[in-house]
């Protein structure tokens, strides 16, 4: 059985889409405002009083700017990659969120938008994620830089629920949030 892992899950700081209300998901190019990147400065600070052995981080730039604070201030190198990013909302990202609240069906953990994924597609690739890293934990605390639905599904997966019963609050901009796994 694998030893517990701490993990300290990171929301990247506000981008330029969260500030203009547009849905982002996994659109990779969109950076941190300013209050973004102080939120992302915060975060860190945080974070390495915490002191994380290792550090990841999704590979879509708003995370991978946040990421960059948090190495600075932890003094760790940090990777990348594609299972830490947000859910997928294909042909909706882009659009101003506000309008999509007829569109997406909220309250089912298989619908998708065309080209994007599912709460049950993410949660699998979460459950995946952790997983793994529960086999071969790269230190004691890891430190993850992700996204808001990208935590929920942690969250939901170390409790040992499906993805109809994630957290329904997402953790704010330029948090940390501490989760137990691997028990």
């Amino acid at each position: 059985m694998a030893h517990p892992v701490t993990l300290l899950l990171v929301r990247h700081g506000q981008s330029e889409w969260n500030a203009a209300g547009l849905m982002q998901g996994q659109t990779a190019h969109v950076p941190l405002t300013p209050l973004g990147r102080t939120q992302a400065e915060t975060a860190a600070a945080e974070l390495a009083g915490l002191r994380p052995g290792a550090l990841l981080s999704s590979d879509l730039l708003r995370a991978v700017q946040t990421a960059e604070y948090c190495a600075r201030a932890t003094g760790l190198p940090f990777s990348t990659t594609p299972a830490l990013r947000e859910q997928g909302y294909g042909v909706l990202e882009g659009r101003p969120s506000r309008e999509l609240w007829d569109v997406v069906d909220w309250s089912d953990a298989h619908w998708s938008a065309e080209g994007g994924e599912s709460l049950a597609e993410l949660h699998a690739r979460v459950a995946a994620f952790l997983t793994h890293l529960c086999v071969e934990p790269p230190a004691d605390v890891v430190a993850l830089v992700t996204h808001g639905d990208t935590i929920r599904a942690a969250q939901a997966v170390a409790a040992g629920l499906g993805p109809d019963a994630m957290p329904a609050i997402t953790p704010h901009n330029g948090t940390v949030t501490r989760l137990e796994v691997c028990e």
